[in-house]
């Protein structure tokens, strides 16, 4: 089925939804006849009305056979499913016997589908009878879930996207929305071209891409958000702004106010200016939407400020009307319907409480199961050391790669690989975790599963299978489902589809209305199997008086008490803060074109052609000082682990800060994983672990030779520094060594794996370069290139030359009257930097929107335009005269 019919569905397309971030834009997707897709946006989904980011754009290309586990693997071996399934329940079955159902746990992930979540969360919980199930939505949105059920009494998002566009002002703290949630910042761009009296406010510490549509951008002090709302909260009472009706449906407003009141404002680091202006502009304007995303979750203060922001909201009833209230924007597809069916360790399926009687009671009877935890898990960091101390003996990782993404990573890992029994179900076995496994479960990805995913304003949306899946593989939810039949329980999880698991997930949401709950969706809970293949985008809840609305305007809230709660809140630094030995602070995000480990994202050359390798912004005083220079590499130091990382000088972060990407794993930059530097310090409310403020100390790596090279063939590196990628046609690598090899030609070819290639080679050893050419049949097969210093030279145009005749590859440059287009700045579009200077600089395009015009660049999703705006600042003396 393609999903529900609407006219601007072409024939064979079929209606799915994105599979990264939680914006939860809906595609339009047609096999391609070739193993891959078609993708483009659908303009009848109601989160992105067809636009789609530069990953989603790229969708198409990430599908295909390459590495991908197609067959299941038990200890290095082929097996087929019914032994490894046998032995997964065997090996829980046997463990839970000897040690008791704590001693085994699930970790999942925000990637999964609800129908694999629903699953997964009721065969620990029911019939295992333990809460040991965390996720990885743990790194990214728990504080949320921890701020919303002490303010709400539930974990709701009050408002709704169209909410962005109806505010005056719309505040963006802890968000780089330009580059994380492209689709969201387009909506307010928009609205802001129509509306110009509309108003944006960026908080946040880096100088980052969103902040080109910003009126005010406080570059706030790591960690100080909760004494900037707490200021506001003052001022607020100070000016007589609260909502004298609403206080009425309010607890704690006193306490919260006396604690703002006493705030060290000075811990922002803001001026009195600024923080004058904030304040004015959010208490002079009604309409107010405060957005906040991983600058506030990823902290040990986290929960704290998200109630300091919410306290604010409720204190100005400016909360569940359009265009107002807190929102919080999810980092992952599917991390909103993970908190819907408890993935969480300290949650229950459908917003109920794991630690109220009744609510056990309820859903084990729904459930029919035999026995159920009578209090929270292990969180994921707590998980992990229990794996550590082997009090976990038995660990299923589904969908998700710990071994690169957890605090601490490299003792993860080592946890992971002593633990008695790991399973990993994924879609490749080449990830730092799989490697790991003692059993690999091949599963169904993006595009071969049918479920169903909720955005981050709580429209549920269905993913389709456009293709099969390929080998053996299967969908999670029944991979989940064989394994509870075989350890006993037959009955409870026998689903012949999806759209069962999805019934059965629905039903009992009915039960938790009716006990009081906020999620309900029960008016779906009697789809068949065609209403389920055609169900539309909507939006929870979907019974009762709410449906699909706001939350919170009436004064309903779903405390004991029926009001809202503010909570008094003061301000924490960090756990760890900079001291001799590790002077600087660590800020660790994402960048436009990869998500997560790059396990599919990294399958696209346009996406790895905008930023190819992991790197560290720092500021050019630090640089100066500590011998950096730009493109050099740094060594990035602390307890917990190291990282070696190319060295991007700017002034978008502050001195004595340093901002590092999250996406490099084991697989494409060993020392690149970052993740390994983030120490385990959580949030005592939340357990989200602190990403935003680590100490690390920065030194520059003392390499003896760089390289960098392009091969059709997937190179394997051997020396202290490297970062692989795709490349159209093949691959590139950066590389770096202390010591260097004795004979380039042999290391050259150990490098590409080509022992016959003919070689050009040309050398200087008064410079210490070298440039090795390797052809095989007339055509160009690999090169590299060596220096002591960084190797400068055009890498697309020498990435474009694989497989060609062309013999003039050892200049590294374009030859004369060819055109190079420089690094990819516009993905979607795949048009170069320099392509876009020529067009400035001859005067045939002088502004974004001309640029847009001449050369797509920026036309789509639209978050490279803020560097075409630099590009366009940054050549205006020189274009100006022409234009003239």
């Amino acid at each position: 089925m393609t999903g529900p019919a609407h006219l601007s569905a072409q024939p064979g397309e079929i209606r799915t939804t994105c599979a990264y971030c939680g914006v939860g834009c809906g595609v339009l997707a047609k096999p391609d006849g070739q193993g891959g897709l078609a993708v483009r946006g659908d303009p009848d989904h109601p989160a992105n009305r067809g636009r789609l980011c530069s990953k989603g754009t790229a969708l198409g290309e990430t599908m295909g056979l390459e590495d991908r586990l197609l067959h299941p693997v038990i200890g290095g071996v082929r097996a087929d499913w019914d032994t490894a399934l046998n032995h997964v329940a065997d090996r829980f079955r046997e463990t839970i016997a000897e040690h008791g159902p704590d001693s085994v746990a699930f970790y999942v992930s925000g990637q999964m589908t609800t129908e694999d979540y629903y699953v997964a969360n009721k065969l620990m919980k029911g019939f295992i009878g333990s809460a040991n199930i965390d996720t990885n939505s743990r790194l990214c949105m728990a504080s949320t879930v921890a701020g919303h059920k002490r303010a709400f009494g539930t974990d709701t998002v009050p408002g709704t996207y169209e909410d962005l566009e109806l505010a005056d002002l719309v505040v963006l703290t802890g968000s780089n929305l330009a580059w994380c949630h492209p689709v969201l910042y387009q909506r307010i761009v928009a609205a802001k071209a129509a509306r110009p009296a509309m108003r944006v406010v960026v908080i946040d510490p880096r100088r980052t891409a969103t902040c080109d549509i910003a009126d005010l951008h406080l570059a706030i002090a790591p960690g100080a958000d909760v004494a900037l709302f707490n200021a506001l909260l003052a001022e607020i009472d100070r000016r007589g702004a609260r909502d004298p009706r609403f206080a009425r449906h309010l607890d704690g407003m006193a306490e919260a106010l006396a604690a703002a009141r006493v705030e060290d404002v000075s811990l922002t680091g803001l001026s009195a200016a600024e923080i004058a202006t904030f304040l004015d502009m959010w208490i002079g304007t009604e309409k107010v939407v405060t957005v906040f995303s991983q600058g506030v979750n990823q902290s040990a203060s986290g929960s704290d400020k998200v109630n300091a922001i919410i306290n604010c909201h409720l204190a100005t009833g400016r909360i569940g009307q359009p265009g107002m209230g807190p929102f919080s924007v999810t980092g992952q597809p599917n991390a909103m319907g993970g908190r819907e069916v408890g993935g969480l360790a300290n949650a229950l399926a459908s917003h109920l409480d794991i630690d109220n009687p009744a609510h056990r009671d309820a859903v084990q009877s729904f459930w029919n199961a035999p026995d159920m935890p009578a209090g929270a898990g292990l969180k994921a960091v707590d998980m992990f050391r229990a794996v550590e101390r082997g009090e976990i003996k038995a660990l299923w990782i589904i969908c998700t790669n710990p071994a690169m993404s957890m605090p601490e990573a490299d003792r993860v890992r080592a946890a992971i690989a002593n633990c008695d029994f790991a399973a990993v179900s994924d879609i490749t076995a080449s990830t730092d975790t799989a490697r790991l496994a003692h059993v690999l479960l091949p599963a169904a990805g993006w595009g071969e599963r049918d479920g169903s995913v909720t955005n981050s304003d709580r429209t549920i949306s269905r993913q389709r299978a456009v293709l099969p899946a390929p080998g053996e593989a299967r969908p999670d939810w029944a991979i989940l489902a064989e394994v509870g039949q075989r350890m006993g329980w037959p009955g409870a999880f026998d689903w012949p589809d999806a759209a069962a698991v999805f019934r059965e997930h629905a039903a009992l949401s009915g039960v938790a209305g009716r006990l009081g709950a906020d999620f309900d969706i029960s008016d779906h809970a009697a789809l068949d199997a065609e209403g389920y293949a055609t169900l539309a985008p909507f939006r929870w809840p979907a019974a009762g008086a709410r449906q699909g609305g706001r939350f919170f305007r009436d004064g309903r809230f779903f405390t004991p008490s029926g009001r809202g709660r503010m909570i008094p809140v003061t301000a924490r630094p960090p756990v760890a803060e900079p001291d001799g030995n590790h002077p600087f602070q660590l800020n660790t995000g994402r960048i436009r074109d990869q998500w997560h480990s790059m396990t599919r994202s990294g399958r696209s050359a346009r996406l790895n052609r905008h930023m190819g390798e992991p790197f560290v912004e720092i500021h050019p005083e630090d640089a100066e000082r500590l011998g950096l220079v730009p493109a050099g590499l740094a060594e990035l130091r602390n307890h917990a682990g190291r990282a070696v990382l190319r060295v991007l000088v700017t002034d978008r972060v502050r001195r004595g800060e340093v901002f590092a990407p999250i996406h490099w794993s084991g697989e494409t930059a060993p020392t690149g994983r970052v993740d390994a530097l983030v120490t385990a310090h959580v949030d005592p409310v939340s357990g989200q672990p602190e990403s935003k403020a680590v100490p690390v100390s920065v030194a520059p790596y003392a390499a003896r030779w760089f390289g960098f090279a392009v091969t059709q063939a997937r190179p394997v590196p051997e020396c202290g520094y490297w970062a692989r990628a795709r490349v159209e046609g093949g691959w590139q690598v950066e590389m770096a060594g202390i010591e260097t090899p004795e004979d380039w030609e042999e290391e050259a070819r150990r490098l590409f794996g080509l022992p016959d290639a003919q070689i050009m080679r040309v050398s200087d050893p008064a410079r210490g370069t070298e440039r090795l050419a390797l052809m095989e049949e007339g055509r160009l097969v690999a090169a590299l290139f060596v220096s002591p210093e960084p190797v400068a030279l055009s890498r697309a145009h020498l990435a474009g030359m694989l497989g060609g005749e062309d013999r003039q590859a050892l200049s590294g440059r374009a030859a004369a009257g060819r055109p190079d287009p420089g690094p990819v700045l516009c993905a979607c579009l795949g048009v170069g930097v320099n392509t876009i200077r020529e067009a400035i600089v001859t005067g045939r395009a002088t502004s974004v929107a001309t640029i847009s015009e001449a050369l797509g660049a920026g036309s789509n999703c639209g978050s490279c335009r803020p560097e075409i705006a630099a590009l366009i600042a940054a050549a205006r003396p020189a274009a100006t005269p022409r234009a003239a």
